[in-house]
């Protein structure tokens, strides 16, 4: 069954989020797909080519985009395809393919069912790494957890105090020291505090600082160490925070953090801002990473879990209106 097929049953409401949220996207780099399409003549090489431009310029990712367009060249030839409107179904199904690549994607976030859930936040300054980790606080909060935060990014000059406002809107506890302190002695004091006074779920933040990737991993591993002699198994997730807005920038910070720590999923935070929403196939294609979360909006419950199905009739709604 098609992605058009089954589609149609999906949440009316999330439907309308994302269209609304990827309509920079939609209405800018996309824009002239379905009209491209649907004019052409013929199925040919200068057909592949602007499909191929459209899609670069979506910021879908060069790699991502060559594989793709070979993929739809060679399903067009195997099914003697001719009419250019045909590709429009082909093209989202395949995108589709492209996200799961053979595999059951599971965007909910992995919880300890035995105890504290431990989640570390990752990512470079300014990509609003400390809103996503207030949203989240505001979501399992709602769902009745017991959330505390750890102000771990204790270098950059007001990160700790930015935190403990959210904490402080949200209604959630935090501990925080000084600006300049060890990181590492945050996590040791929330982790003891988390497990002695029962809390379902620890939210971390943690430096974003990229100039040296050998002193960002050992951060990081020393953060782990110990988050890991009072919880073993945690952290439970690593999420890495992107800006969408900054575009194939966020595919170079993905790929410094992933070799620095075991990222576990991504949140790809103002994709309501940027005409290149197409970040998230190249994330997942490239990097392997599946996306978590996405923010769609300004509000404290513009974060939303991420669903390929709502995100990809976010880019191509104009195909299933006529």
């Amino acid at each position: 069954m098609g992605f058009f097929d089954f589609f149609k049953k999906k949440d009316k409401k999330k439907k309308e989020k994302y269209k609304l949220g990827l309509h920079k996207t939609r209405e800018g780099a996309l824009s002239t797909l379905k009209e491209i399409l649907e004019k052409s003549d013929k199925i040919d090489d200068d057909l592949f080519d602007r499909l191929e431009e459209i899609f670069i310029m979506a910021d879908i990712g060069v790699d991502t985009v060559i594989d793709f367009i070979d993929g739809l060249k060679e399903e067009v030839k195997n099914k003697k395809i001719t009419e250019p409107k045909d590709l429009q179904e082909m093209i989202i199904d395949r995108m589709f393919e492209i996200y799961l690549n053979g595999e059951i994607v599971n965007a909910n976030l992995n919880m300890n069912k035995n105890g504290l859930t431990v989640i570390l936040f990752v990512g470079v300054n300014g990509v609003g790494k400390t809103t996503s980790i207030a949203k989240i606080a505001n979501a399992y909060k709602k769902e009745g957890k017991k959330i505390l935060l750890a102000a771990g990014d204790t270098f950059r000059a007001g990160a700790v105090a930015q935190l403990d406002v959210w904490a402080s809107r949200v209604g959630v506890d935090i501990i925080t020291k000084p600006d300049g302190s060890d990181p590492s002695s945050v996590m040791f004091d929330a982790v003891k505090k988390a497990k002695a006074e029962n809390y379902d779920i620890l939210l971390c933040d943690t430096a974003g600082r990229l100039q040296n990737k050998v002193n960002l991993m050992n951060e990081l591993a020393k953060m782990k160490r110990v988050i890991q002699k009072e919880c073993p198994d945690a952290p439970h997730e690593t999420l890495l925070v992107i800006d969408a807005t900054t575009g194939q920038n966020g595919m170079s910070q993905a790929k410094a953090f992933k070799e620095a720590t075991d990222v576990t999923g991504v949140i790809l935070t103002k994709l309501d801002g940027t005409s290149k929403g197409g970040i998230v196939l190249a994330i997942r294609h490239e990097m392997g990473i599946p996306i978590k979360y996405v923010g769609l909006g300004e509000g404290i419950d513009d974060l939303e879990v991420f669903d390929i199905e709502q995100y990809l009739y976010g880019l191509f709604a104009d195909f299933f209106e006529e």
